[in-house]
């Protein structure tokens, strides 16, 4: 009972610290208002941009800098609310860090500042959406294109694959790190929802932690506030603005904030809308806003075309209703002259692209009006948290996964949704997104010893900038690494230190190790808990394993011995970023006694087990005999430091082995099949 209480006290004081506030030190939003992480100046080379600082804060300098280039010193050339500061005719173009110093103290920010050669023809975007990254516990279990909440329902679908346990801060990070490596887009745009709390900072320092990584391999990134972000505590102080434009050459993109229970913009925000975009005519305008403004269309509730219609006649508006979401257009259709002004926006300013999320589901409404202008309502499923509904679907839904999407739009305002016609058929269609993070995943740790990450790619070889965190003195180790990869440049931006890599990850499982030496110890692991702490036989069961490792931990899973078979469960973590404890859903055992075996095995192949035997069993299997006994037994954990994976053996007088595999499974499984699924949708 004390090892239990204990053990809840730990989680219990997790819990505080997920929500509570954000440390001391100066912040980018206590310094600045615009630029920040999720709304970077955007500028070539000698241009003068504007700077504003929060009210009361003396800026005394400004540089920026990236893992090749710089620093820069930025020229102050005019100062008061706003400032003008001039960006040097020799900088590099890039993604930079911003550091500032002022009388509030001095903070870098990351991805504040995008120098480009020139601007863009063609505005490449990356549209990630609903990220929901948090401090706590929000996950589904991935299989290939499979996505479910449920373990025995993943394991029934993923016959022997690759089952993955995946925790919204590792999507995020995984689907920001295949972009930043992706050289077709430019921008990762996300649309909200960025963390799960808006009182969770913790939670939006991961989210800070991630855009760092991607500033540094190269990638901006633009977001919109979404309802779970609000109220906007932590949001304005880490992320940036609520509501603001920023213009990349040709285009004008307006984040508009929906708000909370809201859900939809105010008039005083369309009325700020259209004095910017009568300020700027000659602009092509993307509007990026959390809540889609369209549910169905003629064509059904998918989506589809709406056109031969205005917004400006009183009978098309009329029958235009009917496929407007209640977020914008009122349960009770409250906010109707809102959702018309917008509508009436869209076709006088032309705004060409308006991106949304909120959802968790894809869907893509082309609105044509009376002039035969097309105007592109897209909304994307969730990146980080698709627990809507699953793939495969309830009876009578329709399926989602962890997606993400690239959308393109051309200087005279055409959108194209690359690949995804080519791979679902048509642009109306229950997917209009990409597989990823669902089938890109990467697990990261840093600690003093070293950085090591693990790649799950089930897309095909994939290649482009990667950067990640190091700690001083750490070098990559050629033995354990078995991506290709070219060390471009390493520099240290703030307190953190990075290294700037051109990477090819293979299909498969895969894994770069930057350590300072070679790692011999197992990891240290336990079973602090079950819940229910004794299991009814045949009901569902939690396991809490506690792992620490001096590097960090490349395989955790429990695996259930009884009746002579072996099952693996794989384990995911209990809390965003680099979690100490992990947890592994049990479906239910149809046995009076088994043993649950805890494994956690490390980027050097140490691998550490610890048992506890339920019930009474017989006879034992395992290679170190354990007493059976009526009651719960702990034995003490072994280590074999040769091997990536458990050891099976096929003799009679073993248990057979079944596999949930996955990240928390077996290294020797690098390929998933793609499933019928999808695999008919791409012949089409």
């Amino acid at each position: 009972m004390r090892r239990i209480v204990a053990f809840l006290l730990v989680l219990l004081t997790l819990s505080l610290i997920n929500v509570n506030q954000v440390s001391a030190e100066a912040l980018p939003g206590d310094v600045l208002k615009y630029p920040m992480p999720g709304a970077p100046v955007v500028a070539l080379p000698g241009e003068v941009v504007e700077i504003q600082p929060q009210d009361g804060v003396d800026i005394t300098s400004l540089s920026i800098v990236s893992v090749l280039n710089g620093p820069y010193e930025l020229e102050i050339i005019e100062k008061g609310a706003t400032l003008k500061v001039k960006v040097p005719e020799n900088v590099v173009p890039d993604v930079y860090f911003l550091q500032i110093k002022s009388n509030k103290g001095e903070v870098t920010i990351p991805g504040a500042v995008w120098i480009l050669k020139e601007y863009p023809k063609v505005l490449r975007i990356a549209h990630v959406s609903d990220t929901h990254v948090t401090s706590g516990t929000k996950f589904g279990y991935v299989c290939g294109e499979y996505f479910q909440r449920d373990m025995k329902r993943i394991k029934e679908l993923c016959d022997g694959g690759i089952i993955v346990p995946l925790h919204s801060y590792v999507a995020t990070d995984s689907a920001y790190t295949y972009w930043a490596m992706d050289d077709r887009v430019d921008v990762t745009i996300n649309t909200g929802d960025v963390v799960d709390t808006a009182g969770d900072g913790k939670g939006y320092k991961l989210l800070l932690d991630i855009i760092s990584h991607a500033t540094a391999a190269g990638r901006p990134t633009i977001i919109v506030k979404g309802n779970h972000d609000d109220p906007p505590n932590y949001y304005p102080r880490l992320i940036g603005p609520t509501d603001y434009y920023i213009v990349i050459g040709k285009f004008i993109i307006i984040a508009l904030d929906s708000h909370g229970d809201e859900a939809h913009p105010y008039m005083n925000q369309l009325e700020w809308m259209e004095k910017v975009l009568e300020d700027h005519p000659d602009k092509i305008p993307i509007v990026i806003v959390h809540h889609p403004y369209w549910y169905s269309a003629p064509q059904g509730w998918i989506g589809g075309r709406i056109e031969g219609v205005s917004a400006f006649d009183d009978e098309d508006w009329q029958e235009m209703i009917q496929y407007g979401s209640y977020y914008w257009f009122g349960r009770n259709q409250e906010y109707l002259d809102i959702a018309r002004r917008f509508l009436q926006d869209v076709e006088k300013y032309n705004i060409k692209l308006i991106m949304s999320g909120h959802i968790h589901h894809d869907k893509l409404h082309i609105y044509v009006d009376k002039n035969g202008n097309e105007h592109w309502f897209v909304t994307s499923t969730t990146t980080g948290a698709p627990d809507k509904e699953t793939n495969p679907p309830r009876p009578d839904r329709s399926p989602t996964w962890y997606g993400s999407k690239i959308i393109e739009i051309d200087e005279n305002g055409n959108v194209r949704l690359p690949e995804i016609e080519e791979m679902f058929g048509n642009l109306f269609n229950d997917f209009i997104s990409l597989p990823v993070p669902q089938e890109f995943i990467t697990f990261k740790w840093t600690s003093e010893f070293g950085s090591a990450v693990k790649f799950v790619n089930l897309l095909g070889e994939e290649s482009g900038k990667f950067a990640i965190e190091i700690p001083d003195g750490a070098q990559v180790d050629t033995s354990v690494t078995n991506v290709t990869y070219k060390l471009l440049g390493e520099r240290k931006i703030g307190d953190k230190t990075y290294e700037l890599f051109e990477i090819t990850v293979p299909k498969g499982i895969s894994q770069l190790v930057i350590s300072k030496g070679k790692d011999t110890e197992k990891p240290q692991i336990d079973i602090p808990y079950l819940t229910p702490s004794k299991p009814t036989k045949g009901k569902p069961f939690k396991v809490y394993i506690s792992v620490k490792d001096n590097l960090g931990v490349k395989d955790i899973y429990v695996e259930i011995e009884a009746n002579g078979v072996v099952t693996k469960y794989p384990a995911v973590q209990t809390s965003g970023g680099q979690a100490e404890y992990f947890m592994a859903e049990i479906p239910g055992i149809d046995a009076d006694g088994y043993i649950i075996r805890a494994v956690a095995i490390d980027f050097y192949g140490n691998k550490a087990t610890i048992e506890k035997i339920m019930g009474e069993i017989e006879t034992s299997t395992t290679s170190t005999p354990t007493q059976t006994t009526p009651s719960e037994t702990t034995t003490s954990s072994s280590t074999t430091p040769t091997t990536s994976s458990p050891t099976e053996t096929t003799s009679s007088s073993s248990p057979t082995t079944t596999e949930a595999g996955g990240v928390c499974g077996p290294a020797a499984i690098v390929g998933l099949a793609l499933l019928p699924l999808l695999a008919a949708k791409r012949k089409k």
